[in-house]
């Protein structure tokens, strides 16, 4: 072979349809043949950046090649022959190993090779070096400049090959990949058409689980964080019980991949899970069995496609929501804000939304609490949902609404017993104190019904007032009924607030007048000195005040109302106008 034809045929490898390890091997054999080479290797780093590893040879065994790369690597600071011509970018020879300290850690396997001399020219490519090209002699040889040169030449030419042969195979790689990404692209599309068309015909939840378990072959379940089912299908035995996902240790998942979780419930069995979002709140979970096979790359981007679906769904489905919230929520105000007598208008709207009111309703008034503190709007929301789906199949429909605040449900009765209201308001507190172990949930309904006797706007404040007046006296997470109030509960049910509030006035005008005009707590006194059974010393304790401190506002309190306290007459009616003072500021 001519030196001609040698680097003609280095040339047209490098820009052939041959792979890097070919051409690697073609340049060892060309300096081995044209050179006289016993044997000849090209080394180039390892991805590591560490060490030269033998990439290409000629007429080195198999089983040298792997002891070097794996038993003797040549790290680039271990002064070798071929780590000091990568570094200096010059030729290095050795004519003897034997005679070289720096070569003792591969004298074992030269000497198994059966080679003495080496030379370790720098294969160069601009101002980089892409590693060595090495010769190496049986016997003992001197290298001569001419030698080292004209494998100086070889390798220079050799390092353009390998260059355009590298890029070659880089074009190659990256064709392939993105052949590989355009047809997961067109898959994920495809699968992404076919899950959002789902949505588009209306098929629900349970239309994406169904296309979800075929496109990844397995059975598939949707839930929410609370555990409850939105959706499943295929083969309920494969899929997670509600104990074992209340069970499961799913860690904060940072994106929608599949990822394999276990439970203390039952640590035999495994499942993946996947999650939805809707902004950073976890919408909906995916889960489906963990199998020894793992999914493709295309079931895991399904199931990514499916989170995404998942979630828009979600989204459809709470807007919807909101919007009937907010349109029963207008009507509800407007039933409450009316007299007895409802407009046409209004009638036509309850009718649309599934409402009769030619039916008299009772009005069961809801609040939340967390440790005594009334509830974030977050839970409220959560639990008028939980009522709507309570109401859902009844029909005529219950009119479940927020109202200032609270959740107002004007649920319709054939019987206008105390029973029926009672059994009405009972359903309503457990559904609104589903939302979450830790919230108090409290309800009272109204004593009688709204019809063309009395407005909605009545038994509404009165039953508005009995709640009121139970969680001010700590009566929480329970039905309150107006006759559980006594007194209260009847002074609730009067027409005319104004009486109440004119009574109050005249028998605690001056007291509070005088707290106004003094920034005292005169008022609060009276109030803690009866609820303590007139016990001045309890009394004191309670407002953490010294007891002569109480004597003397209770004596200005008599001055003021030219009244004494001792007088049982004096207390009842100081009693009662604190008690119309509370009902009043309540209707």
């Amino acid at each position: 072979m001519t030196w001609l034809t040698a680097l003609r045929a280095l040339s047209a490898a490098a820009t052939s349809e041959n792979d890097l390890q070919q051409v690697l091997d073609l340049v060892a054999d060309t300096a081995r043949t044209l050179l006289g080479f016993d044997f000849c290797g090209v080394l180039t780093p390892d991805a590591a950046g560490e060490s030269l590893v033998i990439t290409g040879w000629s007429g080195l065994s198999a089983l040298y090649v792997d002891r070097v790369n794996t038993d003797r690597p040549v790290r680039l600071d271990s002064g070798s022959p071929s780590s000091q011509a990568f570094h200096s970018g010059k030729p290095v020879a050795f004519r003897d190993i034997t005679a070289e300290p720096e070569f003792t850690p591969w004298g074992g396997v030269a000497r198994e090779q059966g080679y003495r001399a080496i030379v370790c020219v720098p294969l160069v490519a601009g101002d980089e070096i892409l590693g060595t090209l090495n010769g190496y002699y049986s016997p003992v040889h001197t290298f001569t400049g001419y030698e080292i040169e004209r494998l100086t030449l070889l390798a220079n030419h050799a390092a353009i090959a390998l260059t355009s042969a590298h890029r070659l195979d880089q074009l190659r790689q990256l064709n392939e990949s993105l052949r590989e990404q355009r047809d997961a692209l067109t898959r994920s599309e495809q699968i992404h058409e076919r899950l959002l068309g789902v949505t588009l015909r209306s098929g629900g939840l349970d239309g994406i689980a169904a296309v979800l378990a075929e496109l990844i072959g397995r059975p598939v379940l949707i839930d929410d964080s609370r555990n409850v089912v939105l959706a499943k299908a295929g083969n309920d035995g494969e899929l997670p019980d509600a104990a074992w996902r209340a069970a499961a240790n799913i860690a904060a998942p940072q994106s929608s991949a599949p990822v394999p979780v276990g439970s203390a419930a039952d640590p035999t069995r495994r499942f993946s899970v996947a999650i939805a979002k809707l902004s950073d709140d976890v919408a909906a979970r995916i889960w489906f069995p963990a199998r020894d096979t793992d999914l493709d790359p295309v079931a895991v981007r399904a199931v990514e496609h499916a989170s995404i679906v998942i979630s828009l769904e979600l989204l459809r489905i709470g807007t919807a929501v909101e919007v009937e919230h907010r349109l029963r929520g207008e009507l509800l105000a407007d039933l409450l804000g009316s007299g007895a007598v409802i407009s046409e208008q209004v009638l036509q709207r309850a009718h649309r939304l599934g409402h009769d009111l030619s039916r008299p309703h009772v009005a069961i008034v809801g609040a939340l609490s967390v440790s005594g503190e009334p509830a974030e709007t977050r839970l409220y929301q959560r639990s008028l949902s939980l009522v709507g789906d309570l109401v859902a199949p009844y029909q005529p429909r219950p009119l479940a609404a927020m109202h200032r605040g609270n959740i107002v449900t004007l649920w319709p009765i054939t019987d206008e017993s105390h029973e029926s209201g009672s059994a009405a308001a009972d359903l309503v507190q457990r559904a609104i104190g589903a939302v979450s172990r830790t919230v108090d949930a409290t309800v009272a309904v109204s004593a009688q019904a709204a019809d063309t006797a009395t407005s909605y706007g009545e038994v509404y404040r009165t039953a508005k007032g009995a709640l009121d007046i139970a969680v001010r006296a700590g009566r929480t997470n329970t039905v309150v009924e107006l006759g559980d109030l006594g007194v209260l509960g009847l002074l609730l049910q009067l027409e005319d607030p104004a009486q109440l509030v004119a009574f109050a006035r005249r028998t605690l005008g001056p007291v509070l007048d005088y707290d106004d005009l003094h920034h005292t707590d005169l008022v609060q006194t009276l109030r803690t000195y009866f609820a303590s059974r007139h016990d001045r010393n309890r009394a004191a304790g309670r407002l953490h005040i010294h007891p002569n401190t109480v004597t003397q506002r209770l004596r200005r309190i008599e001055q003021l109302c030219s009244a004494d306290l001792a007088d049982p007459a004096v207390t009842l009616q100081f009693s009662a106008a604190l008690t119309v003072q509370d009902v009043a500021s309540l209707n």
